[in-house]
């Protein structure tokens, strides 16, 4: 089996890592919660937590910020058939990530920039944002902008009295293998395998992780944000292209093929436009290039993607009727995915995801046309789109192979 590039912070048992994975997700939570959630006996929770204590991966937290989480439909924090008002005698004392303990720099990776940010191990930003363009494609100057990222971001950490990162996440879009060799990555248009995680430690001396931007975002939200005590949980972007990702449980749901963009071919409007591969009102119908096209046609004139953006929010008439109808589109998409891979939440994120904000009733009825109208709301969160939040996603997936 493959070492991974990333190494792990500790040694120890399955169950060592999993408290370990419990307490980076659910923290401040109490020993009888860990033990409650794992399965685990208490005296074998106290044994691996005082074992954590004192490797300095995990503290014990203020009483004043133990705030219980949820783990699906169980409160953390709260002895099983006691309400926090039912408790009685000395409070449980919560456990957390030592988040100061280590730094991490998260990068993404566009076909034009290149994004950096330090986070500690609670996956915090602690820096500023980096950024560097990226003029040529080739890996070799790719990695050569990626040193240079790394180097003022782990400056800024050690000057603001940070410890130096440990190790680099970077989220890119395409195909990665065993998160160290690049197979495919359309938008640098690199088609032969490109081991990545090789030539940015060689040139930094960092472990490095290389990891689809899709997954990676997930990731992020399972550990660290809206996804986390879900069932199931879903990632929807749209931009440059259209993804998806899966999670159950908080773990990926894994498949060679996902990162080719499989979700980018569904038939949503019969009447949409055409795709480069003939199919009328696919998928590809929420892609910036084919919203620019359609844009253009409906004015009389070539315009970009901008422009459109520019008069959706001028309110333009014509750009927010295509708004409307996008949102439509994206709506039926999520009704799909939620009729198929049932999420408990869907996240909308991407470069473009202020469409849906722009269009929500025009989205919600996209999802009522295509959902049972006695089935469960479809729960749906859409971010404001930020390049930082992404690199930070890259960070989180070194956060976590850290952990183990």
């Amino acid at each position: 089996m493959a070492t991974h590039p990333i190494p792990q912070w500790f040694e120890g048992s399955e169950y060592t890592h999993q408290v370990a994975a419990c307490i980076t997700k659910y923290g401040p939570i109490s020993r009888i919660a860990i033990s409650q959630a794992l399965g685990l006996s208490q005296g074998a929770v106290s044994r691996i937590t005082s074992d954590l204590i004192h490797a300095g991966v995990i503290i014990e937290a203020d009483p004043n910020d133990a705030t219980p989480k949820r783990l699906g439909t169980k409160r953390l924090g709260t002895p099983a058939g006691k309400t926090a008002t039912e408790r009685r005698g000395r409070p449980q004392t919560g456990l957390k990530l030592n988040a100061r303990a280590k730094t991490f720099i998260g990068i993404k990776i566009n076909s034009t920039l290149a994004t950096a940010v330090v986070t500690d191990a609670e996956n915090h930003i602690v820096t500023g944002c980096h950024e560097q363009p990226i003029e040529d494609t080739s890996p070799e100057s790719v990695v050569s902008v990626l040193t240079e990222l790394i180097r003022d971001c782990s400056l800024e950490a050690v000057t603001n009295g940070l410890p130096n990162p440990c190790a680099v996440g970077i989220s890119i879009g395409g195909h990665v293998e065993h998160d160290t060799t690049v197979t495919f990555a359309p938008f640098l248009m690199w088609e032969n395998d490109v081991d990545l995680s090789h030539m940015v430690e060689i040139a930094t001396g960092l472990p490095t992780g290389i990891y689809n931007d899709i997954d990676s975002l997930l990731v992020d939200a399972c550990w660290f944000g809206p996804g986390v005590g879900l069932d199931s949980f879903a990632a929807l972007t749209i931009g440059a292209g259209v993804g998806y990702s899966l999670a159950t449980h908080g773990r990926l749901v894994e498949c060679a093929d996902k990162s080719y963009g499989l979700v980018g071919h569904i038939p949503l409007d019969p009447n949409g436009p055409v795709c480069a591969s003939g199919h009328r009102g696919c998928s590809q119908c929420l892609t910036n290039d084919s919203i620019a096209d359609e844009y253009s046609q409906m004015i009389g004139r070539a315009v970009s993607f901008d422009d459109f953006e520019r008069d959706a929010y001028d309110g333009v008439p014509q750009a927010t009727k295509l708004v409307d109808r996008t949102c439509f589109r994206l709506g039926t998409l999520i009704a799909v995915i939620s009729n198929i891979a049932m999420p408990a939440k869907i996240m909308i994120a991407g470069e473009s995801a202020f469409i849906a904000q722009r269009g929500i009733s025009a989205l919600r009825d996209g999802i009522k046309m295509y959902r049972h109208n006695q089935a469960s709301p479809v729960r749906f969160e859409i971010l404001d789109h930020d390049w930082s939040l992404w690199a930070k996603a890259a960070a989180a997936r070194a956060i976590v192979n850290h952990i183990g």
